[in-house]
């Protein structure tokens, strides 16, 4: 964050209006008002004209929170996190950050080899050139979310999707992520037509990305005594929260916009058939 447009109260501790926080961070007034309301971020001092105002602390914590959030962390658990953190002060806002950057980084380099590895691909297509199998797939690990699906469903889930993943054919493999990207385009065209999330058109859709879901082994959903409906609830849930999962069905527009429009009509039909 630039923190260049500080100001002074009037006993001389700099801090930033809401406003300009929100510039700088790349969020709203309205979420860190939210923020506020449900304890995760106080301001730290209140305005006589209401207006909430933050001191350097409360960017760093501000800081800690945009982090798990772009990791995909739900606001109870942030909370959690950082009420796990029993030290304070700058040190231990730190070693909190240190830990931050150290999966940033993680991300990056995968991030990077990705990107060589589609570029290569490209050169090869357009050159006439031969296409190395084991070097198309650089940074593209399914594995990387292990210990997030563990973490949430146990090892079991993962051993039991994992091993349906690598039993599948390479036809097998596209036509299920041909399955996911019609998925994605019928949810961004209906959200981007203003479609009603309860409408016949949104449940029909609604109802293929149940399909879809319990057709993955380890999945809560594919369990015969699975709660279907909290799964799907929750998971809709996520792709508001999440960016990753969330820019799935990004519309135009960008923003949650889609995201939102999966997650209502999901809750929807779970609710009606679940």
């Amino acid at each position: 964050m630039d923190l260049s447009t500080r100001t002074e109260d009037a006993v001389g501790t700099q801090d930033w209006s809401i406003q300009e926080v929100a510039r700088h961070a790349g969020t709203t007034s309205r979420t860190l008002r939210h923020y506020d309301d449900i304890g995760l971020l106080r301001p730290s001092r209140v305005a006589h004209n209401g207006y909430r105002h933050y001191d350097q602390s409360a960017l760093v914590r501000l800081q800690r929170i945009l982090l798990l959030r772009d990791l995909g962390v739900g606001l109870p658990q942030v909370a959690q996190a950082l009420e796990a953190s029993t030290d304070s002060g700058a040190a231990a806002e730190a070693s909190a950050l240190e830990r931050h950057l150290a999966h940033l980084r993680e991300e990056q380099n995968r991030l990077a080899r990705q990107i060589v590895s589609v570029e290569n691909t490209i050169n090869a297509l357009k050159e006439g050139g031969s296409l190395m199998a084991e070097n198309m797939f650089d940074g593209f690990d399914h594995t990387q979310y292990k210990e997030e699906v563990e973490d949430r469903w146990g090892e079991k889930a993962y051993a039991d999707s994992d091993r349906w993943w690598r039993g599948m054919t390479d036809a097998e493999r596209a036509e299920w992520q041909q399955l996911v990207s019609d998925l994605g385009r019928d949810w961004i065209a209906a959200a981007e037509s203003d479609t009603d999330p309860a409408s016949d058109e949104a449940q029909a859709i609604a109802k293929r990305h149940v399909e879809w879901l319990t057709g993955v082994p380890g999945t809560p959903a594919s369990a015969p005594q699975g709660d279907v409906k909290g799964y799907v609830i929750g998971l809709g849930e996520m792709y508001v929260a999440d960016p990753r999962f969330g820019a799935n069905y990004a519309t135009a527009d960008g923003g949650t916009r889609g995201a939102e429009f999966v997650r209502d009509a999901l809750r929807i039909y779970a609710e009606a058939n679940l």
